[in-house]
């Protein structure tokens, strides 16, 4: 035991052999060291003298160690030989002590930190994505809060980081980087490595990176995405191997949510990967305006008063079985410090689930349009009107063929207003959301009937939607503005 608690430390004759090659206890001073000069009778005046001594005899200073610096020391006068036999009998008794030392040390770091082994450093194959932590004991934790843990451990492998990367050029050089400009969350939808996330967290990306549970970081290609709804669909691009780890996230309904209910959201606020924070629906039927060009509010948003912060968005909203039932997309910042003000927002997965399956089958979601543009919300009111007011009816579009008349100038100057809309199918229509709303409910093809309001007289028009390109949105077109 004694040698081989001492083994990584040189003694005295182990360095005659050749000390450059080696470390001795006295080039390093240490605590332990000195603590051990006490357990062995030494003071610490005595063992400090005998240990400079000894070491000016038996060892050389810096990287001009030679063993005739060693053979010329065994050739002193008696009196040197004496104190080196002293100092060699106080260095056995301080081995000694410092022996029990390292052992005592050695138990208490096992204690603390357990060898375990890392499948990983055994195996080329990935870790299974799944997280690792104790189980909880029952003894200690409550029911409500072991099913929060197992609801954590079960849920996060499927959660992602999500880092969009930037090009960017020196304007003196004209040399380009690549730079991160944002960070954000996203889940895996399926067992194919299709992640789902936030349109606005990787809007502008020349780049994205995702980090998995397992810290590894791999690349992902936009497949599709919609603006309007905030919603974008990455393939991960990795080995095939990696892709049967993967764990899809449990899918839920929205439609039967109740106020008061408990709900749980993981995602990565601040770059803080893999975060959980637990709260209930503060509310259902919200809408929220996207800030894409459009302004096309998203319909029936969840309220929770879950912590979601900068980060969060594109994470999950779980129900207290860990279904999703809705993807965190944005806060109330009254104070625009971009912090959690008890007030967040999120997609609900009922809607997600039909974008989704439309990007993964044509690459982008498939919308109706009327094709044509509208008057901002604020001129209608402006002008007292109820309904949308019809700027124009480009040639060609689903209304001009159906003829649809937009606003214009008469040879005199006069502006004269062009159709408002003020129903669609028998639905009234006061505001632009109520258009958008009707529309989403529909397909490209669908023919509907619209009440539209034409030099004050009510009228109605047959129309056959079209269907609305957006590139912007696609794989092949620029991850850019709307």
């Amino acid at each position: 035991m004694l040698s081989q608690a001492l083994a990584p430390i040189p003694t005295m004759a182990s360095s005659r052999a050749g000390c450059c090659h080696s470390v001795c206890a006295l080039c390093v001073p240490s605590p332990l060291r000195l603590l051990n000069q006490r357990q062995s009778g030494f003071t610490s005046t005595t063992a400090t003298s005998l240990s400079r001594q000894s070491h000016r005899q038996n060892h050389s200073f810096g990287p001009y160690c030679s063993m005739s610096r060693h053979k010329h020391s065994e050739q002193q006068a008696p009196h040197s030989q004496k104190l080196q036999r002293q100092a060699l009998a106080g260095w056995h008794r301080l081995m000694t002590a410092a022996a029990g030392g390292a052992a005592v040390l050695s138990v208490l770091l096992s204690v603390a930190s357990p060898a375990q082994a890392d499948p990983f450093l055994q195996s080329n194959k990935p870790p299974l994505q799944e997280m690792k932590a104790p189980e909880a004991d029952s003894n200690d934790l409550s029911q409500e809060e072991i099913a929060s843990v197992k609801l954590f451990q079960q849920n996060t492998p499927s959660v992602v980081n999500i880092s969009n990367i930037a090009v960017r050029q020196d304007r003196w050089s004209m040399d380009s980087q690549k730079v991160p400009q944002g960070m954000g969350s996203g889940f895996f939808w399926d067992d194919k490595g299709h992640i789902v996330t936030n349109f606005h967290v990787i809007k502008g990306a020349a780049d994205i990176k995702v980090a998995l549970i397992d810290q590894s970081v791999w690349s992902a290609k936009l497949i599709g995405g919609d603006p309007d709804k905030d919603i974008a669909v990455l393939q991960l691009e990795c080995e095939t191997s990696k892709i049967d780890e993967l764990k899809p996230i449990s899918l839920g309904q929205s439609s039967n949510l109740l106020v008061g209910q408990k709900v749980y959201a993981i995602g990565n606020p601040f770059g803080l990967d893999h975060t959980l924070t637990q709260g209930i629906v503060s509310g259902v039927g919200r809408e929220l305006n996207t800030p894409g060009a459009r302004g096309v509010p998203i319909r029936n948003v969840i309220q929770t008063d879950a912590a979601i912060n900068p980060g969060n968005s594109g994470g999950v909203l779980l129900d207290s079985k860990g279904r999703l039932i809705g993807i965190n997309t944005a806060i109330a910042d009254p104070t625009g410090r971009g912090a959690s003000s008890g007030v967040g927002f999120a997609i609900p997965v009922d809607s997600v689930k039909g974008l989704v399956d439309q990007i993964l089958k044509f690459g982008r979601v498939i919308r109706p349009v009327l094709g044509i543009t509208i008057a901002p919300p604020q001129t209608v009111r402006q002008l007292g009107l109820d309904g949308v007011l019809v700027l124009e009816a480009p040639s060609g579009s689903p209304a001009n063929q159906a003829g649809i008349k937009g606003t214009f100038r008469d040879n005199s100057g006069k502006l004269v207003l062009g159709d408002i809309l003020t129903g669609i199918n028998g639905k009234a229509i006061k505001l632009q959301k109520d258009l958008f709303a009707a529309l989403d409910d529909l397909k490209p093809g669908d023919k509907v009937q619209l009440d539209i309001v034409r030099e004050g007289k009510q009228d109605q028009v047959s129309v056959t939607l079209g269907e609305r390109s957006d590139p912007s949105a696609t794989a092949n077109g620029a991850i850019g503005p709307d």
